[in-house]
């Protein structure tokens, strides 16, 4: 693969997870007036115009539905729901960059899950890593010493489902059509986030309707740029990139939110995003498949790979 090609996705990449930051951002104005639950389904609505970018030739509209393992397909379905829902929550009751943290501690769910369901074998250093981003979490939320939300909470339910979605793809291996997996992610949402909006709706205002719009679009444009990310790069390149969110949630918190961070949530931010990129890259060291580019709803985390690695989004 030329310098050239990967330097494009490295852009790709660099846009799209600056398209997911703006995406928060735009949930995060909503300020609670419509329930998470609404947002939520809202954002999924608008995600749904992402689907034919992310088709590939020989995909049906029907492929959505369809699945090798239905039972997997159906906790994609459920996690999918509860990371959107959490994350939105997250993001409407705590600074942006206090909401990355939590959510960012994905990897250490990630590698104990493997252990848990995968069966896998994890190392000291992965291990070290986990401690390290759980330590992390500690200084963030320092309990005992700070009034925690369910904004924490969402934060912390938005990176366990992220996580189950990463197993989930892992355990299905790459005979799932991609379009199968974007469309457990999108229904479960929608579906879900929508029953709940039944007892709880207010209509948007058209304000807040420009809100959703940008939550779902940005949201459905970063996971069209992360393909193309995935066709130019490899995941090596593109895994770390997900942490310039962090820089994105620092710089919105600040102009758009008058967010400040004290020190010690700095020093949490460091410890997690160090954890993080040290599991991915003893991941990438084990050769161990990434996950392709999937919903935003999971966290924001998505992490694309490339053909050579096998892993592409294919049939």
């Amino acid at each position: 693969m030329s310098p050239d090609h990967s330097l494009k996705g490295v852009l790709f990449a660099f846009a799209a997870f600056a398209a997911f930051s703006f995406s928060d951002a735009s949930v995060k104005l909503i300020d609670g007036v419509l329930s998470p639950y609404e947002s939520a389904f809202f954002g999924a609505i608008f995600g749904l115009l992402a689907l034919p970018l992310l088709m590939k030739k020989g995909d049906r509209w029907s492929d959505m539905f369809r699945s090798n393992n239905r039972p997997l397909w159906m906790l994609r379905f459920f996690a999918a729901a509860g990371g959107a829902i959490g994350s939105v929550t997250a993001f409407t009751h705590l600074s942006m960059a206090e909401a990355f943290a939590l959510i960012f501690l994905l990897p250490s769910f990630v590698t104990i899950m493997s252990v848990i369901f995968l069966k896998e074998k994890v190392g000291i250093r992965r291990w070290a890593a986990v401690l390290v981003g759980f330590a992390g979490v500690l200084v963030v939320l320092r309990p005992g010493f700070r009034e925690l939300s369910i904004g924490h909470l969402g934060a912390i339910v938005g990176g366990i489902t992220g996580a189950v979605s990463i197993i989930i793809f892992r355990a299905m291996g790459p005979q799932e059509k991609n379009i199968s997996l974007y469309g457990a992610g999108v229904l479960g949402w929608m579906t879900i986030s929508g029953l709940l909006t039944i007892s709880n709706f207010v209509p948007p205002s058209g304000v807040q309707w420009v809100y959703l719009a940008g939550f779902g679009l940005l949201a459905a444009a970063g996971n069209v740029l992360l393909m193309y990310a995935a066709n130019h790069a490899p995941a090596a390149l593109i895994g770390p990139i997900q942490y310039s969110q962090m820089l994105w949630a620092i710089l919105l918190g600040y102009l758009v939110f008058g967010d400040s961070i004290d020190m010690p949530t700095w020093i949490g931010i460091v410890l997690i995003v160090g954890s993080g990129l040290l599991t991915l890259i003893r991941e990438r060291q084990r050769g161990t498949p990434l996950p392709p580019p999937v919903a935003a709803a999971d966290s924001q985390a998505a992490v694309a790979v490339t053909p050579e690695e096998g892993k592409m989004l294919r049939d």
